[in-house]
């Protein structure tokens, strides 16, 4: 029996891009799934050939519908359900790095502060 449709949060979730449906769905309601350029709810309808864009770890994932499943499937058989085309990240130079405090280093004084606004691109007027 051929699916015509199913659920964007159980085919993300049986496709492995999510460890749990449950963490599918909460991703969906925060806002970090799209099909075709809009916000998914965790029951919309998803057909094939839909484009669908998971948000994770600040860059986008970008898949195009091939095959529809609704339960979870091995690695093998969920990587054919999708195409993804997702642009290549950007260079480690490019990426912006953030500045990290060791941990119980406790408040940073006034000139650390400073240096870290300055980092960021921060200015003091």
């Amino acid at each position: 029996m051929e699916l015509t449709s199913a659920r964007v949060d159980s085919w993300s979730w049986s496709v492995r891009l999510f460890k749990t449906r449950s963490m599918a769905t909460t991703a969906c309601r925060a806002g970090h799934v799209k099909v075709n350029g809009d916000k998914a709810k965790a029951a919309q309808a998803l057909h094939i050939g839909d484009e669908v864009r998971v948000r994770s770890d600040g860059f986008d994932r970008v898949l195009i519908v091939s095959r529809l499943v609704v339960k979870r499937v091995g690695a093998v058989v969920a990587a054919e359900c999708y195409v993804d085309t997702t642009p290549p990240p950007p260079p480690r130079e490019e990426v912006a790095l953030v500045p990290m405090r060791d941990r119980g280093a406790g408040r940073p004084t006034k000139r650390e502060r400073r240096e870290i606004d300055e980092l960021r691109g921060h200015v003091n007027e």
